[in-house]
């Protein structure tokens, strides 16, 4: 099979595309699941708030794309801490499949909200004029928004690493969740960072979906689409693991793309293929550790 060499690259390109929304939206899904325990199967929907709160501000209120960047993961943070606050701190001593079915029903109930509102049509959001164009490399043609989704990922995948595994705020979050009385005597608010610490993960995949707003089409089942191979890239990363969820979706993300070329029809099969065989080889997933 002959595949051109720009064919090619615009494959990879559009693989490290998707890759970027799979590490950001499984960063978010391992942060929560690492540090509490909980699997958020209503991240997807509140990846899809981002993006249509987004589309909403610019219709509304003539809000444009850099300042929800930045208010749409505050907004969905802050629902994310009620959630927490009123219902997920209920369940944790409980097993995972309580959090698991009451975050399913939050995901029915918030995508059916919305579908109420804006049916299942696409709402189109255009790409803010200073990122619109490409740039001519000779051998492709680069997307400047595509360029911008990926550098604005992995910058905010690799500082959240980074807080969390290397700083002391980090060292109390993961001490708080395996040994609370203890971190409560040296004067730590526990309850309080474990709240904060959903609100955190539920803004980054807000952040996603704003990213993904002018990419892939605004609708209210937008999350549903993403959400089953995301869960596989958490899995085959290994749950909780923070490095394990960045890389792995980065690299399903190309691998998904490159399949595209030399096997379109294993395209939509291939990451849970990986992750059968991943499992049978390692249960704790790639980087995560075996208990």
């Amino acid at each position: 099979m002959s595949v051109s060499l720009p064919a090619l690259l615009s494959q990879l390109l559009l693989g490290l595309v998707n890759g970027s929304f799979y590490a950001m939206l499984s960063l978010g899904l391992a942060v929560i699941f690492g540090l509490l325990n909980v699997i958020n199967f209503a991240h997807g929907a509140l990846f899809m708030m981002g993006a249509v709160l987004t589309w909403m501000a610019m219709n509304y209120l003539g809000v444009n794309y850099w300042v929800m960047l930045l208010v749409a993961p505050v907004v969905v943070g802050a629902f994310g801490i009620l959630i927490e606050r009123l219902l997920l701190r209920w369940i944790y001593k409980l097993d995972h499949l309580y959090g698991l079915l009451l975050t399913l029903g939050l995901t029915l109930l918030i995508e059916g909200i919305f579908r109420s509102a804006y049916g299942v049509s696409g709402l189109a959001y255009d790409t803010p004029d200073a990122l619109s164009g490409a740039f001519n490399l000779g051998f492709m043609i680069l997307p400047k928004y595509r360029a911008w989704v990926v550098v604005a990922s992995l910058v905010v995948c690799f500082v959240t690493w980074f807080l969390i595994e290397k700083t002391r705020i980090g060292a109390y979050l993961r001490a708080g969740t395996e040994n609370p009385r203890l971190v409560e005597a040296f004067g730590v608010n526990v309850p309080l960072m474990i709240t904060l610490t959903y609100g955190f993960g539920v803004a980054l995949a807000a952040f996603a979906g704003v990213l993904a707003a002018p990419v892939i089409q605004v609708s209210p089942l937008m999350g549903q689409n993403l959400i089953i191979v995301v869960f596989a890239v958490v899995v085959i990363g290994g749950m909780g693991s923070i490095m394990g969820a960045i890389l792995t979706g980065l690299g399903l993300g190309v691998i998904e793309g490159l399949t595209k070329v030399f096997y379109p029809e294993a395209s939509s099969t291939v990451v849970f293929v990986i992750m059968v065989i991943v499992l049978l080889i390692r249960p704790a997933g790639l980087f995560g550790k075996e208990k």
